[in-house]
């Protein structure tokens, strides 16, 4: 699949923290940093964007470091965020937007690499263009927006007992 020993530890660590953030979601309606599902993506997260920027298909700084450095900056903003007294602050809402805004950015190059190389050999998608890649985006975007939302209400419901 022409990856290198960087690209191949930057995937499996990616990959661990996309499963703890879904695991995380479907245990507690976000990803939450204070339980290991939440810890695993924030540090796995963390890792796998730090090891972005030093791989490059095209040569030098493109926009998929631009991306890595904005999911370190979103999810480093939401673990000081974390660190503030819990209880009913605007805070916890803006922690598990940051968190989610990551994952959905996360799923970006996702995407595009896991359908541009599965299965080796006879991808099913040619490259980003492909319309396969864009209804794929299209239907995590509405994930990311239901959940969101979803998440609003959840917290609105905590919050209120």
């Amino acid at each position: 699949m022409g990856l290198t020993g960087l690209g191949i530890f930057h995937t499996v660590i990616g990959v661990i923290a996309i499963v703890a953030a879904i695991v995380s979601f479907i245990r507690f309606g976000k990803i939450d940093l204070k339980h290991l599902t939440g810890k695993i993506y924030f540090y796995f997260t963390a890792i796998t964007s730090l090891t972005a920027l030093g791989i490059s298909k095209m040569g030098g700084f493109n926009p998929g470091h631009i991306l890595s450095l904005v999911i370190l900056l979103l999810i480093g903003t939401a673990y000081l965020l974390s660190l503030k007294k819990p209880g009913k602050n605007g805070s916890r809402y803006v922690e598990n937007f940051l968190l989610s805004f990551s994952f959905f950015l996360s799923m970006l190059p996702t995407v595009n690499e896991t359908l541009t190389r599965i299965p080796v050999g006879h991808p099913l998608a040619k490259d980003i263009t492909d319309p396969l890649i864009g209804k794929t985006l299209f239907v995590i975007l509405l994930l990311f927006i239901g959940g969101s939302v979803y998440q609003v209400f959840k917290q609105r419901s905590v919050n209120r007992s």
